[in-house]
């Protein structure tokens, strides 16, 4: 679920065109947070999950929203 989290977050923080400080800013996470974040080194909260999802500009849903081009590739 970190992992799946983490791309998550990168995903939608590179679509939205925002930088990890950006984000940082956006959410008052810091920058640290966020790379570990992103790299599946730290378990969110609830709490986190929105506030991040906020940040992005996106619901909480899509943080843990599982990439099913991903599920397939893993199944092969």
């Amino acid at each position: 679920m970190r992992k799946l989290v983490g791309r998550n977050a990168l995903r939608l923080r590179t679509a939205a065109g925002l930088t990890q400080e950006a984000l940082a800013e956006r959410t008052g996470f810091s920058q640290q947070y966020i790379s570990k974040l992103e790299k599946g080194r730290r378990n969110p909260t609830v709490v986190t999950l929105f506030e991040l999802a906020s940040g992005l500009g996106v619901g909480p849903v899509e943080l843990i929203r599982e990439d099913y081009g991903e599920v397939i590739s893993r199944k092969v």
